[in-house]
């Protein structure tokens, strides 16, 4: 584009967004709830992960430095020819995927930009392919009714002046310019605005040097230019919604979310990679916006340009499922039922949806008694439900037969709204005595209080305490608040298997001595030991993988059974 087409453009689109912004009477900090309730509707989106480095089939960005030298790496875009990238094709697996927007990498952590930038030389249009990406990818996007958000990455391993470079962001640069890379980002984003936009989202990633001033800086700059745009958490600012990472995030109607995950493991392409199953690609969807949280979805796209078949397969087969209770899915809030190991529920309007995934080996699924009356109640998915309704408990139950291997549906209809309902635990009690008590720890993930210590207090399956990524050594302490005494406990480090070596503490005065000592801890541990008194515990993690992370901690007095849910 010439530059006076490129200055035309901008002029247009810089008029249209300063009476946008003046009508809706934002200022350049804030979030237009409509904007962000617009998103949040959306509820299921494809991430993109795509560049030069699938010529090799590791992982984008972290390989630099690692499994491929840098000198290589950095030269891979030369050889980088996908002559089979048709952009219809991916928006059209979006789509039978049941995916309402795309996001993709168009710049990741090595530096290379999948769009004609006027910043750097390291672009797709100094490969072969000699195609603005992007461009087309937006066009078609457009041209098929979906929504286009682009990732970019906060920190960059290849520009000179950002201060860390790879392997892994872990070696400083000898001279660097934080404010000139921050210039050069700015730059970028704008291009990506005027060029491409009007944006759904800006996706951010691993700010690094970037504090939470720099980060708000930058977030000011893009609503400056797009006052309706949504930005996640990772500017180094908090931003509009929060982003868990290859883990659903936990039930939060109050901070909005949105789930990373990949459809293998691997973001960027990766030969005969592991590929999730129908029923977790389905289940991980619903257990999502059950915790009222949005899900993106990855898929890494060949060196030849397209989606592996299977993938394509894979996604059709979502998009068939998702079709039938797509009512059930957008548009809808998480709730009233907390997501657990039965299933996830969303609601609108007068309607609740349950989408019970695993049913009690004896009887059918009890739920609590709702504060509005059930008026109706369907099996969406077939067969025969058996309904009952008291004051203390709802009952529901579907032959065997009838049940779906995914999820059985069932709608309810109350005779009120059903968001407005204050949202129930579907998990029986712990009986821990340290349920809903005080603690404390020695490290919080990005000091983020939705990975606060508190969060393996409170008896609920989806939420955790997390440390950060460099973190080997860590503890948690839990403060009874009177002597209780204590024989047994659970801790929950789930399928992570992280942590090498822990001992859980009491505190004996200024003295802390050992209850238990172990070397793994893995899902729902259970422990026993000599019966103890104390007010105050401590798990201490004593060797780790880098990042502990632990769901629940339940402590239980001599005499009370640990009632978990099977």
């Amino acid at each position: 584009m010439s530059n006076q087409k490129y200055l035309f453009g901008h002029y247009c689109l810089a008029l249209f967004i300063f009476f946008a912004a003046s009508e809706i009477g934002l200022t350049a900090s804030q979030v237009d709830p409509a904007a962000l309730k617009h998103w949040q509707d959306l509820r299921f989106g494809m991430f993109i992960h795509w560049g030069p480095v699938s010529l090799t089939g590791q992982e984008i960005g972290w390989a630099r430095g690692k499994q491929v030298p840098i000198e290589e790496y950095d030269q891979l875009y030369k050889q980088f020819n996908p002559a089979q990238f048709n952009a219809d094709e991916w928006v059209s697996a979006a789509k039978d995927a049941g995916a309402k927007y795309i996001v993709l990498t168009t710049k990741h952590h090595d530096g290379f930009c999948l769009w004609d930038t006027k910043q750097t030389d390291f672009n797709i249009m100094n490969s072969p392919l000699k195609r603005d990406v992007v461009k087309e990818l937006a066009m078609a996007c457009k041209r098929q009714g979906i929504e286009f958000g682009t990732y970019y990455s906060t920190c960059d391993w290849h520009h000179p002046d950002f201060p860390l470079t790879s392997p892994g962001g872990e070696v400083q640069r000898e001279t660097h310019n934080l404010d000139r890379y921050t210039d050069y980002l700015k730059a970028q984003v704008k291009e990506l605005l005027v060029e491409y936009g009007p944006l759904l989202t800006l996706w951010f990633d691993v700010p690094q040097k970037f504090d939470a001033v720099r980060g708000q800086g930058v977030i000011d700059f893009v609503r400056s230019i797009q006052p309706t745009i949504v930005i996640n958490n990772r500017t180094g600012a908090p931003g509009d919604y929060n982003t868990p990472e290859q883990h659903i995030g936990g039930f939060n109607r109050e901070r909005s979310w949105e789930t990373c995950m990949t459809i293998c493991r691997q973001w960027a392409w990766k030969p005969d990679d592991a590929m999730k199953s129908k029923k977790e690609c389905i289940q991980t969807l619903l257990h999502t916006i059950g915790g009222d949280g949005n899900l993106l979805f990855n898929v890494g796209p060949m060196p030849d340009g397209r989606i592996e078949p299977r993938q394509i397969e894979r996604l059709r087969e979502m998009g068939l499922w998702v079709k039938t209770y797509s009512d059930a899915i957008y548009g809808t809030r998480g709730g009233p039922f907390k997501p657990g190991k039965w299933g996830a529920a969303t609601c609108k309007e007068n309607k609740i949806f349950l989408f019970v995934m695993n049913w009690p080996e004896k009887e059918g699924l009890k739920i609590p008694a709702l504060p509005d009356k059930v008026t109706n109640a369907v099996v969406r998915t077939g067969g025969n439900l058996t309904f009952t309704q008291t004051n203390e408990y709802i009952e529901l139950d579907v032959p065997r037969e009838s049940r779906d291997p995914i999820a059985t549906v069932i709608e309810l209809t109350v005779d009120g709204q059903a968001y407005a309902i204050q949202p129930l635990s579907m998990t029986p009690p712990s009986n821990s005595v340290a349920f809903g008590k005080k603690a404390q720890a020695s490290n919080v993930f990005r000091k983020d209080r939705s990975y606060a210590p508190d969060k393996v207090l409170d008896d609920d399956p989806e939420t955790r305490w997390a440390t950060d990524e460099n973190i080997f050594t860590a503890w948690i302490q839990i403060d009874l608040g009177s002597t209780k005494t204590v024989s047994s406990a659970m801790i929950d480090e789930r399928e992570w298997n992280r942590i090498k070596r822990f001992e859980l503490q009491y505190q004996t005065g200024t003295e802390w001595k050992t209850a238990y000592a172990g070397t793994v801890l893995g899902a729902e541990k259970k422990i026993t030991f000599d019966p103890v008194q104390a007010q105050v515990f401590r798990l201490n993690i004593l060797e780790s993988e880098g990042g502990p992370t632990i769901w629940e901690v339940q402590l239980f007095q001599t005499g009370h059974n640990q009632n978990k849910e099977s």
